[in-house]
This record gives C-alpha cells, sequence and structure tokens, in this order.
C-alpha cells in the first residue's frame, strides 16, 4: 500500500500541495482504514487529510483523477479479433493462440489488466517517477517497452508463418507503443510539474528584467512578492548583532559560573541593528523602465522589514511617488507612475537638482539612498557635486545599474563622475542581483 501512496505524496508536492511528513503518515493510516476499493471514499479521505485551502482542495482533485486514472487499457481493444476461426475455436493458421511470447499472449487475448499490471511493473522497475522534462518521454517510453518484452515479441512477429496472427501481433505492438507513450507523457505532467515550475522559476529569477516576457509578468510579480516576503521575515523582527573583540564582562562570567568564572566561554557585547529607511529614486526612462517597475513592486512587498520608504521617479525631471503608491494598488499604481513621468529622455542633472531643491532634508544619517539607473543623461550636465552632497547627509549611496560594468564610462554614461560618491555600485539586471543587493543592506542595517 505505501508505494503507490508515496508516488501520490510526490506528484500532490509537485501540484503545490504542502503535505508533511506527519500528514504523509496520518494519510497511510487513514487509508490502512478505508482501503483502496471505494475509489470515492479513498479520495474524500486523503483530501481531508492533505487539502487544507480550497486551492488546495482543487489542486488535490485535479492530480487525484490524473493519478488514479493512468494506465487504463480499456477504451478500445489493442488488437482486431481473429480474421477466421476453426469449428474448434482456434484462429486459422493452426499456430493458436497460446504459444509464443507472454507481451504477445496478452495482447492477443486483450487482457487489459494484466497488460495495466506489466506497465505499472515496468514504470517501478525504470524509475518513472524520475521523469523530469519532456525530452525523456521517449527514452522511458522504450526502456518501458524492453522491460515488457518488447524484443521478444518483434522476434515472434518475425518468426510466425500465420500473416493474420502477424498483422494482429503488429497492431498490437503499435497502440500498445503509443499507450505507453501517454502513460509516460500522463507521468510527465504529475512528477515533473513541480520542477518544470521550479526550473521555470529559477530561470526567470536569473533573465534580465528588461527581457522578461509580458506573459510572465504575473509569475514574476508573484516571485518578487514571495522574495520580499521571506526577506521580511528574515529581517522584518529586531535584530542585534555580536561585537566582536568587545566583551561583555557581565554575561561571560555568568555563562561560566560553572568553571568558577573563568570565562571558557567568551560572550561579546551586542549592538542593535535598526530598520533601514530608504530614499529611492528610479529612473523610469525607456531603457530602464521595465526594471523600476520590478523594484518598486519588491520594496513596497518589503514593508515589514523597512522603518520608511520614500520613493522618486524621475526621467528629464523628478517627482515624489510615495503617495501614489500607498493609495492605490501596486498593480495600478505603478502604470500611474509610468504615464505621469515615464519613458522620457534621462537627465540625471536635473533629477538630483530637483532632489536637492524640494527634498534633500529628508536625509538624515539613517537613511540610505538607492538609485536605480543607467547612469546615461544623454550628455547633459551630470551635476555629480548635488551626489557628493547627498552622500555626506545621508548614510551611504547605492547605485544599481542594469549595464554591464564594461559599458560604464562609454558613450553618454556619467558613471565614473558618480561612482566616487557611492559606497555600492552594484550590476543590478535580474531578480537574482535585485535580492542578493537588497538583502544585504537588510542584514546590515543598510
Amino acid at each position: 500500500m505505501d508505494g503507490p501512496l508515496l508516488d501520490f505524496f510526490r506528484a500532490a508536492r509537485g501540484a503545490g500541495l504542502r503535505i508533511s511528513p506527519a500528514e504523509s503518515i496520518d494519510a497511510v493510516r487513514a487509508v490502512e482504514v478505508v482501503g483502496f476499493e471505494e475509489r470515492e471514499a479513498l479520495r474524500d479521505t486523503l483530501s481531508l487529510v492533505l487539502a487544507k485551502t480550497p486551492a488546495e482542495k482543487r489542486a488535490f482533485a485535479e492530480c487525484f483523477e490524473r493519478f488514479f486514472r493512468r494506465g487504463s487499457f480499456a477504451d478500445d481493444e489493442l488488437t482486431p479479433p481473429p480474421a477466421a476461426a476453426t469449428p474448434e475455436g482456434s484462429p486459422a493458421g493452426g499456430e493458436g493462440e497460446g504459444g509464443g511470447s507472454a507481451l504477445g499472449r496478452m495482447l492477443l487475448a486483450n487482457d487489459q489488466a494484466a497488460l495495466a499490471a506489466e506497465v505499472e511493473a515496468a514504470a517501478a522497475a525504470v524509475g518513472l517517477v524520475n521523469i523530469a522534462i519532456f525530452t525523456q518521454v521517449n527514452l522511458f517510453t522504450r526502456r518501458m517497452l524492453d522491460r515488457m518484452g518488447l524484443a521478444a515479441l518483434e522476434r515472434e512477429i518475425a518468426a510466425t508463418q500465420d500473416a493474420d496472427r502477424a498483422n494482429r501481433l503488429r497492431t498490437g505492438r503499435d497502440r500498445l507503443r503509443e499507450r505507453v507513450r501517454d502513460f509516460v507523457q500522463q507521468n510527465l505532467l504529475l512528477f515533473a510539474e513541480g520542477k518544470n515550475q521550479e526550473f521555470r522559476e529559477r530561470l526567470l529569477t536569473q533573465t534580465r528584467l528588461s527581457a522578461i516576457d509580458r506573459r510572465d509578468h504575473e509569475r514574476m510579480r508573484v516571485l518578487v512578492r514571495a522574495m520580499a516576503k521571506r526577506l521580511a521575515t528574515q529581517y522584518g523582527r529586531p535584530r542585534k548583532r555580536d561585537r566582536r573583540g568587545v566583551l561583555d564582562v557581565r554575561r561571560t562570567l555568568r555563562r561560566n559560573m560553572g568553571w568558577e568564572a573563568i570565562p571558557f566561554l567568551p560572550v561579546w557585547k551586542q549592538e542593535r541593528i535598526d530598520k533601514p529607511k530608504l530614499v529611492v529614486l528610479c529612473d523610469v526612462s525607456g531603457s530602464v523602465a521595465p526594471l523600476a517597475q520590478f523594484l518598486l513592486l519588491f520594496l513596497y512587498s518589503l514593508n515589514e522589514a523597512l522603518a520608511g520608504l520614500r520613493a522618486f521617479a524621475f526621467s528629464n525631471s523628478l517627482i515624489e511617488v510615495s503617495e501614489i503608491l500607498e493609495r492605490l494598488p501596486i498593480e495600478k499604481a505603478i502604470p500611474e507612475v509610468l504615464q505621469r513621468i515615464g519613458f522620457g529622455s534621462s537627465n540625471y542633472g536635473q533629477a538630483l537638482a530637483d532632489f536637492e531643491a524640494g527634498w534633500l532634508g529628508i536625509l538624515d544619517s539613517q537613511t540610505t539612498v538607492i538609485i536605480l539607473g543607467d547612469g546615461r543623461g544623454n550628455r547633459n550636465p551630470a551635476r555629480s557635486e548635488i551626489l557628493r552632497r547627498m552622500a555626506e547627509r545621508a548614510k551611504q549611496v547605492v547605485w544599481l545599474n542594469p549595464e554591464p560594468r564594461t559599458l560604464w564610462g562609454t558613450g553618454d554614461s556619467d558613471m565614473p563622475r558618480y561612482a566616487p560618491h557611492c559606497r555600492v555600485t552594484a550590476v543590478c539586471n535580474s531578480l537574482q542581483h535585485l535580492e542578493r543587493v537588497i538583502s544585504g543592506l537588510l542584514r546590515d542595517g543598510a
């Protein structure tokens, strides 16, 4: 009983159900009571134990139907009936149905139950549950047919003198190959869905944000929120950091009372890590607008881990967009920001001047300034002295540039003028880059 159940648990996890080891044990015990005879009772029992939310109930129902209907051979016969029969009931030709290979006898008898059992046994023998990608379908199909005795069946077809029997065996072989291939594809959907989704998500996190296909935007939003939630859970609670080399005498003595206060185990003094205050300046000109969308979504999903966030957007001028992003859902707020200020020509000097004129006073020693942009000001004055004054007032300036470092300083790029005033300059053109930079800021308290 445990074999098919363990395979089903694996398929259910791939379909998105969160099944703990304890729940797996409960499910096995429940099935020991209800058995496999009543399909509806089995389905309802497993659903009660394993599926917890309405979404999981729907996923469970689909997965259950896929798993327990596979391997069916009952829709039509694999081999046609014999063309003629003798009065004694033997097929014409005199060779008889009883000879030949075991697989050939099952095909000629249309023994659906035996064929289904052979398919399941072959699947277990070749490790079909380990199928991961669609290119493995033909490989596993061939392995299963070989395991079932395809080579012996081929020899039987070549050696038989009865044309009708040979034709029936060929027809059965071809139909069986199609059924086994369908069975392998069903298992691909069952066991590889989770792996394929995981692979797709990993690929999306490594893809340049400017190259993300529009049809993947919704999936990217889910990934961004999940990543932000994970970081907020990790860094959102109050944290302290050991000051290595600065001994806490009182706590050290208390910890070592078992050794007559001899300090075998030192305890260091700790410092509090405050939640960071962020000011974000996003270039939303045409070249970097896709990256700006995901950065704003990422940062606003991190509210639990941040003490305060002020967001600004600019192309040839700069405006504050914090109120828009707080007032509207993020899916509506970002298009409105882009409509108001986006897709123009970049003018970094003017954007820095606008910030200095209106908001320089919000910077203090607890504030981290994050600038997202390629640093290409279309040959307008760079005004790097303004960035220097911002860096003097703020805790640090972090510049995230979507371009490779080899392009910094080429053409109209002003990055060599801005970089000396930044504590961190990093290439950031994928979700993986973004997570690495933001998690580093949160870990160090920005």
